[in-house]
């Protein structure tokens, strides 16, 4: 056998574990506690160790959980009988699936990129090709609907008029960013009113304001569209289960901190 092979032979300890694997002992833990990946023994001082067995089912589940899948869906998944080969399988195809949304999405930025070097104004059909349907017409229409009579509104449309390609892209990064970093903190079990979840809402508040001044009562609203608009909620969903209703809560918390 090759060293890869013979990589997990021996029981290993959840801080071994963690380490390895890239792992939080709280992910650990929660993965335990709900049942997902158990370890199956114990050592003679009764710290429970994880078997090849044991890894190999967790090994599924990060790749699972990188491909945006939920853990009920992934206990679902693993919890069938198939084999090793059906899950590497489906986990390909779903990788392969994400690779063309990216090529779409290298293309669209390199013509951000070609634009920007000129300083060219971002047309709305490149808008909707790097945002998709969030910048699309119907949105922007309901929006001046809501908000048209607004300081903010009137102040977004001033900052967004002379925008490139550059703006608009680096607005796209720092939103992915930022709900990258809320999916995280989701898949890590972190409280919506803790420290971390706090500075995520600092963040996505930050990112509002690179079109108008926004306050933490006005993010409050701006996020309770995640989980009144299923459009919205599709989104968020389509990143990670749970995630638009993460988002609002964390940003309904953060907000609070700030009115004392």
């Amino acid at each position: 056998m090759t060293e890869t092979e013979h990589e997990f032979d021996e029981p290993m300890t959840v801080g071994q574990v963690a380490q390895r694997l890239g792992i939080t002992r709280r992910t650990l833990h929660h993965y335990d506690e709900i049942g997902l990946v158990t370890p199956s023994v114990r050592s003679h001082a009764g710290y429970r160790l994880y078997t090849d067995g044991d890894l190999t089912r967790l090994q599924h589940v990060v790749v699972y959980r990188r491909l945006g899948f939920g853990l009920e869906e992934i206990a679902d998944l693993l919890d069938r009988p198939d084999g090793l080969v059906e899950h590497l399988h489906r986990q390909r195809a779903s990788v392969m699936s994400r690779l063309d949304e990216l090529r779409g999405l290298v293309t669209a930025l390199d013509h951000a990129l070609e634009n920007a070097m000129t300083d060219t104004p971002m047309t709305d059909d490149e808008k909707r090709e790097l945002f998709g349907d969030a910048l699309g017409e119907e949105y922007v229409a309901e929006a001046e609907q809501r908000w048209g009579d607004t300081d903010a509104w009137a102040q977004s449309r001033r900052r967004t008029a002379g925008f490139t390609k550059a703006d608009w892209e680096r607005i796209k990064a720092e939103g992915d960013a930022v709900n990258a970093e809320f999916a995280r903190l989701l898949a890590a079990g972190a409280p919506v009113d803790s420290d971390e979840a706090a500075a995520a809402a600092e963040a996505h508040r930050r990112s509002i304001e690179s079109h108008f001044d926004c306050t933490h009562e006005m993010q409050a609203q701006i996020a309770s569209m995640y989980v009144g608009d299923p459009r919205f909620t599709a989104q968020y969903e389509a990143i990670a289960p749970g995630l638009a209703q993460y988002v609002y809560d964390a940003v309904r918390a953060n907000a609070e901190r700030h009115r004392t």
